[in-house]
């Protein structure tokens, strides 16, 4: 049975692997660390965009060089790792933790509620 569905397939779901290092790295390669995970801000699948990084600057006649892809990839995979675990957020080590503050919140409105309704009673 074939599909025909009008809806393409999607990649989001399938890991990115890293780009290799390179001489001459383009903003493709750029997006790949960050899709990749390389980077730790996201979790390594693809991310689809509206329109591809580097896009802005090519459209403004200005891409951008070799140096300043290989500056940004620099900065992005060895600048924000050598500051340790506290540049990567939680989420990124599925990390959330227990929400204290919230839940702790929301049993005092309900002491205040159970307490109003007894003084409430009792008066």
């Amino acid at each position: 049975m074939t599909d025909h569905s009008d809806v393409p397939p999607t990649r989001t779901v399938k890991p990115v692997d890293a780009p290799p290092p390179s001489g001459h790295p383009t903003t493709a390669m750029l997006k790949a660390d960050i899709d990749s995970g390389r980077t730790g801000d996201k979790n390594p699948v693809f991310d689809p965009g509206l329109s591809p990084l580097g896009t802005d600057d090519e459209a403004a006649g200005v891409p951008p060089s070799p140096f300043r892809v290989r500056l940004a990839r620099t900065y992005e995979n060895m600048m924000r790792w050598s500051q340790g675990a506290q540049a990567v957020g939680a989420a990124h080590h599925k990390q959330d933790g227990f929400p204290t503050i919230f839940v702790s919140f929301i049993a005092a409105i309900g002491v205040v509620f159970v307490l109003g309704i007894w003084l409430v009673r009792a008066g």
